[in-house]
């Protein structure tokens, strides 16, 4: 299975990059991870709804357009279901099971994805219903990955 990352912006902490880089070192034993990064939208100050609704819609025109037309698409978002570490890694095996050959998981930018990327996702994620920043998702989502497949291949995961 190939996985891709589809995110909003870059990774400016170096402590998160690196976090980043461990994992992505990791998983390239279970599977290639392809990480795609869509220039994120400056947030004027004093933005109204209406602001942020259309740099949203700039940015989800960017995502968009970086989604691999036969990838499995997953909206990470705070209204998404939420599952444990081990229901992720069983959803990951029914996928793969099921033919699927790559997920595509999207993370949205400062002010979140645009409901056009949410519906358009075969299925939608949450990790949490605390807000945290993209560059902080990125990390656990690479980690949560890892996690599921250490799990699929039966191997110890909680080190």
């Amino acid at each position: 299975m190939r996985i891709n990352i589809v995110a909003v912006g870059k990774i400016k902490a170096k402590y998160i990059k690196l976090g980043i880089d461990e994992f992505l070192k990791r998983l390239s034993r279970y599977t290639k991870v392809n990480v795609i990064e869509v220039g994120d939208e400056k947030i004027p100050a004093n933005a109204s709804e209406a602001d942020l609704e259309a740099l949203k819609d700039k940015e989800a025109e960017k995502i968009l357009k970086q989604i691999p037309s036969n990838s499995y698409v997953v909206a990470l978002d705070v209204g998404g279901k939420s599952l444990s570490s081990e229901d992720l890694a069983s959803w990951m095996q029914d996928l793969m099971v099921q033919g699927r050959s790559e997920i595509t998981f999207v993370i949205g930018g400062a002010v979140g994805l645009h409901r056009r990327v949410v519906k358009s996702a075969d299925f939608c994620l949450s990790f949490s219903s605390m807000t945290f920043t993209h560059q902080m998702i990125r990390l656990i989502l690479l980690e949560q990955v890892y996690r599921g497949f250490k799990i699929i291949k039966g191997e110890p995961y909680h080190l």
